[in-house]
């Protein structure tokens, strides 16, 4: 039997060292997962926060920091998509409000970092969540549909749909010129690099 790491042990003191030991160690690694999801830092400062009392409203002893962190990045995830669920009928109006001007970068990398947060932020909640499960958690489609308690039929649907809609707004050529085979890798695959 391996002896467990410390960041495995639990804290001493309780809950509340546990809440100091994940904040202090995987904050950072938390409110990025909770930006991807939500597209917003603003968003993902709140998700974490949520999902953070959440996890810890109820006096709760016997977490470790790594066992904690499992339950924080579900909540983050279920707040989220409880959250897309009440807003669909803003996302049906969004377009309307007014956006704030931004200078643009000249920056290839940058652009395209923009491209890809734009095209995560034009999906629906549930395409964004598999999408990020996905490619950034890395996790395969059964174990999306558990995370979800949704089929995995229903995973591939999503994933299909999320990057077929990426696909074809981040294609390099505009128009219809874009949907021929030339304009596409040998593979028709889409590359989608962590951030």
């Amino acid at each position: 039997m391996a002896a467990a790491t410390p960041q495995d042990q639990p804290a001493y003191g309780g809950w509340q060292s546990v809440v100091q030991s994940l904040v202090a160690e995987r904050g950072d690694a938390l409110t990025r997962y909770a930006w991807l999801i939500s597209g917003s830092p603003d968003d993902a400062a709140d998700l974490v926060q949520d999902a953070l009392v959440k996890t810890f409203g109820r006096l709760r002893n016997g977490f470790t920091v790594s066992s904690a962190e499992a339950y924080v990045r579900r909540a983050i995830l279920n707040t989220w998509l409880d959250r897309g669920r009440r807003t669909t009928r803003w996302r049906r109006i969004a377009h309307l409000a007014a956006v704030p001007e931004a200078q643009e970068s000249t920056a290839p990398a940058t652009d395209s970092r923009i491209d890809l947060t734009a095209e995560l932020a034009r999906l629906s909640p549930r395409e964004r969540a598999c999408i990020v499960l996905r490619y950034y958690e890395d996790l395969k489609v059964d174990d999306i549909a558990e995370w979800l308690g949704i089929s995995s039929g229903a995973v591939k649907r999503y994933l299909s749909n999320g990057l077929a809609k990426m696909a074809v707004s981040l294609s390099d050529e505009p128009g219809p010129a874009a949907s021929t085979p030339q304009s596409t890798n040998p593979q028709g695959a889409i590359h989608v690099h962590r951030i």
